[in-house]
């Protein structure tokens, strides 16, 4: 019985690990990016401008999340209000 339990188990980790996952979105590593972006104008790390340059690429991000998620949110309701068209 317990082999059997064990092979059972292994082929339903792999579901219930996607089941965990689901709901959080995939965190990027936009840092080097970043970094990248705002030194390209001989910016030195560490001054007021290259935090500036920072901040504004962190709302940027920011802000450009808030927008695909609202248009999915947007298209989930009108999907729901308005069911019999494709």
């Amino acid at each position: 019985m317990k082999p059997k339990f064990a092979a059972v188990l292994m082929l339903i980790a792999p579901l219930l690990a996607g089941c965990l996952e689901r709901g959080q979105p995939t965190m990027l590593d936009a840092s080097n990016d970043d970094d990248a972006f705002c030194r390209a104008n001989n910016v030195a790390a560490g001054s007021a401008e290259y935090v500036a340059c920072r901040k504004d690429r962190d709302v940027q991000r920011s802000r450009a999340e808030a927008r695909a998620d609202r248009a999915q949110r947007n298209l989930g309701e009108y999907m729901l209000n308005n069911p019999s068209r494709p």
